[in-house]
């Protein structure tokens, strides 16, 4: 996609954060881990955290948010998080993060010049969880990308949102089969696969094939669940539900930089044991 690079840095439950590189400008989609790991991935992007303008929050659990205290005590970047997952920090109110906090109501736009990002309601077990929806003004031809993630189903809003985006991010988060016979707990099993936890392949692989079909041409799954999940898995549910061919599928990697491909090779990502990758 001309003017667009987009990387998740990191994805799983252990953390998220994606950064999206819009003509000049770069913004963070959440920031989980910790404030090293994060830097340490941009850096690995050939970017770093002084280049970051924004960042925008989907939900105010950990894995999305847990970074972002370090960042701001250095930091004034301005973070932008609905009222409703504010209330998470209310409770500490001497947080660095308040300095650079932005309040908005749940459906609300930033305009960046070059591009505008559009929040929209998606069903998590969280104060308040949204996906977002970019619209970038580049060139003659503009265009769309979003990102879904922490989702328990999908609702007619979503649809609509991610409706007609070149490129989407969506939650894949468990495999089924692998869920139920694993170990996990059944309160944790069952809160998973309510409509307030996580999608699984087979519904992300079917709405991907919806979205496909109405023009999208590059998917990335994210959200992977390690214990529940394998990429293997998830691709031959998105190959096998994705008619198109040409259609691009990237799987996000749990602990390392993977770059968004729109070339039609599927692509997943390489583990990573024997470099600095990971929590330290």
């Amino acid at each position: 996609m001309r003017n667009c690079r987009i990387y998740s840095l990191y994805s799983s439950s252990g953390g998220n954060s994606f950064c999206f590189e819009i003509g000049d400008r770069r913004i963070l989609i959440d920031a989980g881990k910790n404030a090293r790991t994060l830097c340490r991935a941009l850096s690995e992007i050939g970017s770093d955290i002084s280049a970051i303008d924004a960042i925008f929050v989907t939900h105010e659990h950990c894995d999305h948010i847990s970074a972002l205290e370090t960042i701001s005590k250095s930091r004034s970047i301005p973070i932008h998080m609905t009222e409703e997952s504010a209330k998470k920090l209310d409770g500490t109110p001497d947080s660095a993060i308040h300095k650079n906090l932005v309040r908005h109501d749940t459906e609300y736009e930033v305009d960046m010049g070059s591009f505008r990002i559009r929040s929209f309601r998606t069903p998590h077990d969280s104060l308040m969880s949204v996906g977002y929806r970019i619209d970038i003004r580049i060139g003659e031809n503009p265009t769309s990308v979003g990102i879904a993630t922490d989702v328990g189903y999908v609702t007619d809003e979503i649809s609509a949102a991610l409706e007609g985006c070149e490129a989407v991010l969506l939650e894949s988060n468990y495999d089924e089969d692998m869920l139920l016979s694993g170990p996990y707990p059944y309160e944790l099993k069952k809160r998973i696969r309510s409509q307030r936890g996580h999608l699984s392949n087979k519904e992300s692989a079917e709405f991907a094939a919806t979205l496909a079909e109405k023009g999208t041409k590059a998917f990335m799954t994210v959200h992977l669940s390690k214990e529940n999940n394998s990429a293997d898995i998830v691709l031959d549910e998105y190959t096998s539900a994705i008619a198109d061919p040409a259609v691009a599928i990237t799987v996000a990697s749990p602990d390392c930089p993977t770059e968004m491909s729109f070339s039609n090779e599927v692509e997943t990502y390489d583990f990573c044991e024997n470099n600095s990758c990971g929590d330290s």
